[in-house]
């Protein structure tokens, strides 16, 4: 077994919660430029230069590129034949993001109660979600998840007889209804499968794959496709200025369901599509 110190993986939550704020992804970049060629509004072609250049000037002063710096939603994949030591790997994650958010003079915008509304003044507790995989590696992944985005997400137990024209529907209905909202272009991860739990989990997950990278199956592959073409005819544009641009990308992850059962879910990402990975 390899001892792996929770200590690091601290730093390199720390770490990862100012470089994902600050350091937006080259493959978004290249979609933003992408788009920009293909776009006929004006309007459009404009906020599209203007998020080029937001996200240039974020990288430059290392700020964040954008207010809400997001709940620090965490992704483990531990290696079986790993021993963490040194404490407690949740309070490691929760520190990492404490000190990351404090020394990066990230938005703390987590409360401690749905209802009462207490800020934390941390930006803790973080989503934690772990699998454990073969290996004697961490690997570990922060997606900063901004509440206007996130507050688009749906969820719908759909029935096997749906089909696939059923889980089409369900997404292009729910980017129609999200509008300007998630602050478009947007990426949308589509989960499909499961139960009603590990479905939400699985549309979050979509996006954390490099954009314009394909779904395995073609099946699957040609769906994304589809539902890409279809949200970019809805018109709704950069920012919802109108335009061909509403989504940058469309990811699905799947997996297996009951025969009874045909779960979908989606999860939007705005323009900022976050996410940073380490592997201790």
């Amino acid at each position: 077994m390899r001892e792996v110190n929770v200590a690091a993986i601290t730093d390199a939550i720390a770490e990862l919660s100012m470089d994902a704020n600050y350091n937006l992804g080259d493959d978004v970049l290249k979609s933003f430029k992408d788009a920009l060629e293909k776009e006929t509004s004006p309007t459009g072609k404009a906020v599209l230069e203007q998020l080029i250049e937001n996200a240039q000037i974020a990288k430059e002063e290392q700020v964040p590129m954008c207010q809400d710096t997001g709940y620090a939603v965490i992704f483990v994949e531990l290696g079986q034949e790993v021993n963490l030591v040194g404490g407690d790997l949740y309070e490691a994650i929760n520190e990492g993001v404490r000190r990351g958010y404090g020394d990066g003079y990230l938005r703390k915008s987590i409360v401690s109660d749905p209802i009462n509304r207490v800020n934390t003044k941390d930006n803790t507790p973080a989503v934690v979600h772990v699998d454990i995989v073969p290996g004697d590696k961490v690997k570990v992944t922060i997606a900063p998840k901004g509440g206007g985005s996130e507050n688009m997400s749906a969820v719908k137990m759909l029935k096997p007889s749906d089909g696939a024209k059923g889980v089409v529907d369900f997404v292009v209905e729910a980017a129609s209804n999200a509008g300007s909202n998630p602050c478009p272009p947007i990426v949308i991860g589509v989960g499909i499968g499961g139960t009603f739990e590990k479905v939400a989990y699985l549309a979050k997950k979509a996006l954390l794959r490099e954009l314009g990278q394909p779904n395995p199956d073609p099946f699957y592959a040609e769906m994304e496709k589809e539902l890409l073409e279809k949200i970019n005819k809805l018109g709704i544009g950069p920012q919802g200025f109108g335009g061909r641009t509403t989504a940058l990308a469309v990811h699905i992850e799947t997996y297996p369901a009951h025969i009874a059962s045909m779960p979908a879910a989606v999860n939007i990402n705005c323009h900022a599509a976050r996410h940073k990975e380490r592997v201790i």
